[in-house]
């Protein structure tokens, strides 16, 4: 039994809130049912309470008051990622190296384990710039200090989830003595109230990493650690820096040397800052030709492989920016974290998709590859472009029906206007006692008196609206909006589906690339792609993972040349490993030119159907073939 198994059953319960079963935990670990009251009997061990995670009928349920109390236990000594962690954390600290056997026994561990466990810090630590030298029974760590501070970094974010700022971890994870918490934290009220009036915007989703390299920065220093010699900064960096110094001196009673605060001041510039419009100089001046000329002509080709709107020069200013900050990250390794990366991959994959083809043009134009988080971050401008010229099939149209007495109607409907005017638009108002019911055509009827017939249409309200009000006909307008989206779903999964490409069972698929084999060549005995179609969609996966649920993976290419569009399905109760996640349904789509705005639809409104839990469970388990799970799956999109 491993503490990383028992993280993750803590992390799903933490992410879900709500109640869990064994099975569906079971099917996210690849483990038996047994096998998680194992780990849950674990974890409120460790958490002093039997109630941590609660059991029942339903399954399992975490309280929420009991997360601290999980992360404060901390690291479950005597692990091998324990001691890695502490062996590392010792290196970097003694100059004059360590003593094999001396450091061994304080391990209580034999001298074979604890090489095993320096060859491990030589994996870790290979390509950034560290060597880790060993003559006779003595083992130092060199490199410069620059270095020296990602590999302490990188330890932190292997102990702490992606974007939390945990301060018991931190401190543990750097033996970080020196940081108090609340300094830490009043410096970054101090920090990102003083941002703004040099001209710029601050991201707080990046301003977690900065922080922990001001901790180990403030650690490092009261250790005699320092950075010896700083570079060349611009103008912009020499101001942070300054302030970085100061608020470094007022609130921890540190000078921090030159190079440290540049090198804090390039962190900012290149991951939680942007220039505001209103600054006094014109962002452009900062940007390389080459980079914006790049970005341009990505987000040209996205916007004519996706038919979507993206040729905006605010846009493409913003996010060539970014990339040229992506781009100094990139030169030493420094990748930023993003705390919704996993969210924007599940809730939005089409627009995550543009993401990775944006992406993969870069990487053509600019050498620059990217990870997940960063991936997110790109998803994150386009989503942000594309809510601007969001489609009008959005719009939900509503027929009030008010009675006549004086203006009353007409107060009804500015009411509505103002607040649900992005929800739905008033197309007719019926100011008749007795309308004709089944003449009001718009999607939702909203009226101040009993209809004949219940339907979920129909949304009965008060004459002034109330706040349940506003709550009840912004369920009705959801309600119509997804209805629309699965219909189109049905209809095209019924087009493009068909029982010679549905597999049941994950037999002969052990891993991503063999599922995509096999899954493709049922579509190239159809004549629907090449063999060259499916390298390309291999070489898709590796870019990132399209596990873009829990139970769902979308395997596919990026250019859309198969000869007609097509789906492979395989179905399986026992789950798989696909990236860091496990999936139980794998579908791999190809898909031609002509079928081009198929792409949205079958994206995301597949992966909102495997979203669900319960549906995916069903579907899972009674589809045992083709007709099953077509019957399955249009039964849970007809609700």
């Amino acid at each position: 039994m491993t503490r990383a198994r028992q993280d993750r059953v803590v992390a799903l319960l933490a992410r879900d809130r709500g109640w869990v079963t064994a099975a569906t935990l079971a099917d996210a670990l690849g483990v038996t049912p047994r096998s998680i009251r194992t780990y849950v009997t674990a974890v409120n061990a460790r958490a002093g309470a039997a109630d941590a995670i609660e059991s029942g009928p339903h399954g399992y349920r975490i309280d929420p008051a009991a997360l601290p109390r999980l992360r404060e236990t901390g690291a479950e000594t005597g692990t091998p990622r324990d001691r890695l962690h502490s062996l590392v954390r010792t290196l970097v600290d003694a100059d004059d190296g360590i003593d094999v056997h001396e450091t061994a026994a304080r391990l209580y561990v034999s001298d074979a384990t604890f090489d095993g466990d320096l060859a491990r810090v030589r994996g870790l630590i290979a390509g950034g710039g560290l060597v880790l030298e060993r003559q006779g029974t003595r083992v130092r760590l060199r490199g410069p200090e620059e270095a020296q501070r990602r590999l302490l970094s990188r330890l932190v974010h292997d102990e702490m989830d992606a974007g939390a700022l945990d301060m018991p971890l931190l401190r543990r994870s750097l033996g970080a003595e020196y940081v108090d918490p609340d300094a830490l934290q009043a410096f970054k009220s101090a920090l990102v109230a003083e941002l703004p009036a040099l001209g710029y915007y601050v991201n707080e989703f990046g301003i977690t990493d900065v922080l922990l390299h001001v901790a180990i920065a403030v650690d490092r220093t009261r250790r005699r650690r320092t950075i010896e010699e700083p570079g060349a900064a611009s103008p912009p960096a020499d101001r942070i820096a300054e302030v970085v110094g100061a608020l470094a001196q007022s609130h921890f009673d540190v000078s921090l040397g030159a190079a440290d605060t540049q090198h804090l001041a390039t962190l900012l510039l290149t991951r939680v800052v942007a220039p505001a419009a209103e600054g006094e100089n014109d962002p452009r001046e900062r940007l390389d030709p080459q980079v914006e000329g790049a970005v341009r002509d990505a987000v040209d080709r996205a916007a004519a492989e996706f038919a979507v709107d993206l040729g905006h020069d605010d846009f493409v200013l913003r996010l060539a920016l970014h990339v040229q900050n992506l781009l100094h990250r990139a030169r030493v390794g420094a990748w930023s974290r993003n705390p919704l990366t996993r969210s924007i991959k599940s809730s939005y994959p089409m627009i995550f998709e543009v993401a990775v083809f944006i992406a993969v043009q870069l990487r053509e134009s600019l050498g620059l590859d990217l990870q997940d988080d960063e991936l997110a971050y790109i998803a994150m401008h386009v989503g942000g472009r594309l809510e601007r010229s969001r489609r009008a099939d959005a719009i939900v149209t509503a027929t009030i029906v008010c009675p006549g007495y004086y203006e009353l109607h007409e107060l009804l409907r500015s009411s509505v206007v103002r607040s649900l005017g992005q929800d739905i638009e008033v197309v007719s108002v019926e100011t008749r006692a007795d309308p004709d019911w089944a003449a009001l055509g718009t999607d939702v009827i909203l009226t101040t008196i009993a209809a004949p017939a219940a339907s979920d249409r129909v949304v009965q309200v008060q004459p002034f609206l109330t706040e349940s009000d506003v709550e009840r006909v912004r369920g009705a307008a959801a309600r119509v909006r997804r209805g629309r989206r699965l219909a189109r779903l049905r209809a095209e999964l019924e087009q493009y589906m068909d029982a010679a490409s549905f597999v049941r069972g994950f037999e002969g698929m052990g891993d991503e690339e063999s599922a995509i084999r096999r899954l493709g060549s049922l579509l190239v005995a159809r004549g629907v792609i090449d063999d060259d179609y499916i390298e390309r969609t291999i070489e898709r996966e590796r870019l990132s993972s399209t596990a873009f649920t829990d139970a769902l993976a979308v395997p596919h290419a990026l250019t859309m040349s198969a000869t007609r569009t097509a789906i492979a399905v395989a179905v399986s109760e026992q789950s798989m490993g696909w990236g860091e996640n496990r999936v139980q349904v794998i579908a791999l789509v190809a898909f031609s030119e002509s079928d081009r705005a198929a792409f949205q639809t079958i994206f995301e409104q597949l992966v909102e159907v495997f979203s669900e839990r319960d549906s995916v469970q069903r579907i899972v388990r009674r589809g045992v073939d083709y007709a099953g799970f077509i019957d399955e799956l249009v039964a849970v999109i007809d609700g």
